[in-house]
């Protein structure tokens, strides 16, 4: 009974955490609770949130994907792209932008799966090239002077919510009803919690992580999307640095970097955590080279408990 307690109590540490971090800023700045501000923060955690659906599956599977704020960079500049310089409809070049976005996810599957590279390689060579490949199309320069109809999936509202934040709940909707209720989410979990076995139980492993890593790309897409509308203009550093944020945010609701364990619900917790402590040091005029060293210092103590933890359950 009381190891079950405990097991409760950790399970929703993070969410006592997002408590305490709430209260906090509230009471270190007066402008934290303000309605505007929490709208803000709303379309700010919008963009992490939708990204980290897909980075959760990549984890699961005891994998990373670095490539996640280069599809979010090159999204941003093909799609403006294709409707300003192309002549696309605004619904042709989202669906182009996230095609491209699953493919580059597929490469990074067949990298890894097929081709054997590790991969924080792998991922680390596509964010290279894509990165090049979005200031090599803008030529350096921002993109802007589209369909103004564009605007509603980053700025609009439907009632008194800004649709981004719609967009994100049916992405976390659809994320664990994927773990939770189909057999595909049973197998992520078991290829992360240990592929030899998964293998030889029947699991195409290989096409797992052919869908995870899809999964993964198309995910961060759809972030690129909501940032290109929010800003309204594509910039060939918009995802710059994303992917780390989009990690911590995985980890920071305890999915765990060993593979085979982690629930989409934590992994809300963790946005928000990411969101409000982002926001609040803004408020409090905290510099973006500390804000940095925060956020590594969260990712830190994050995966530092989960080894702990793996640790003890090998004792």
């Amino acid at each position: 009974m009381k190891t079950q307690v405990l097991n409760q109590l950790k399970e929703k540490a993070i969410w006592f955490v997002f408590v305490i971090l709430f209260i906090g800023f509230a009471i270190a700045n007066e402008r934290f609770l303000t309605m505007n501000n929490m709208f803000t923060i709303a379309r700010q955690v919008s963009m992490y949130g939708i990204a980290a659906i897909g980075m959760t599956f990549v984890i699961l599977i005891a994998g990373i994907d670095l490539s996640t704020g280069s599809i979010i960079t090159i999204v941003n500049v093909v799609c403006a792209y294709l409707m300003v310089n192309s002549g696309f409809s605004m619904t042709a070049a989202i669906i182009c932008s996230l095609l491209m976005a699953t493919l580059i996810g597929l490469l990074n599957g067949f990298m890894v799966s097929t081709i054997g590279i590790p991969a924080i390689i792998a991922t680390f060579a596509t964010q290279t090239i894509f990165e090049g490949a979005a200031y090599l199309l803008s030529g350096g320069t921002p993109v802007y002077g589209f369909d103004e109809r564009f605007k509603v999936i980053g700025q609009g509202y439907v009632g008194p919510i800004p649709v981004p934040v719609i967009i994100m709940a049916c992405c976390f909707i659809a994320g664990s009803f994927i773990l939770n209720k189909t057999y595909f989410g049973r197998y992520f979990y078991a290829v992360g919690g240990n592929e030899e076995a998964s293998k030889l139980s029947g699991i195409r492993v290989s096409f797992i992580k052919y869908l995870i890593y899809s999964l993964s790309g198309f995910f961060a897409g759809l972030a690129g999307i909501v940032m290109l509308s929010r800003t309204n203009s594509a910039q060939p550093t918009a995802g710059k640095g994303y992917e780390f944020d989009v990690i911590t945010c995985v980890v920071l609701g305890g999915v765990s970097v060993a593979g085979g364990y982690g629930k989409i619900s934590n992994v809300i917790a963790g946005v928000l955590i990411i969101g409000i402590l982002t926001n609040g040091m803004v408020l409090l005029n905290v510099s973006s080279y500390t804000q940095l060293v925060v956020k590594g210092i969260v990712l830190i103590l994050a995966v530092g408990f989960d080894c702990i933890q793996q640790k003890r359950k090998l004792i």
